[in-house]
């Protein structure tokens, strides 16, 4: 099956978009678990989705210990720049 290039870029920058809603929910929740139910994913459907948003940017946006999950600066300014689009 051959998709239109137009629906091809639209499901990229739905998927673009929706990577981003997850960096904002773990950052607001503080947690990858809380997160994930808000989201109605598993938790490590979402952690996968982060580790490629962060890949993809070449930075790290989380900063993550067993106990909490914290932005880091750059995840504060991407958050920072985000939020008006997100409410």
């Amino acid at each position: 099956m051959i998709i239109d290039p137009q629906i091809q870029g639209a499901l990229m920058l739905r998927e673009k978009i929706q990577d981003l809603i997850a960096l904002a929910a773990v950052a607001g929740e503080r947690s990858f678990t809380r997160a994930a139910a808000r989201l109605n994913v598993s938790q490590s459907a979402l952690s996968h989705t982060i580790k490629g948003l962060e890949k993809r940017l070449g930075l790290r946006l989380l900063t993550r210990t067993t106990r909490s999950v914290a932005p880091t600066l750059e995840g504060e300014d991407l958050l920072a720049t985000l939020n008006p689009c997100l409410e």
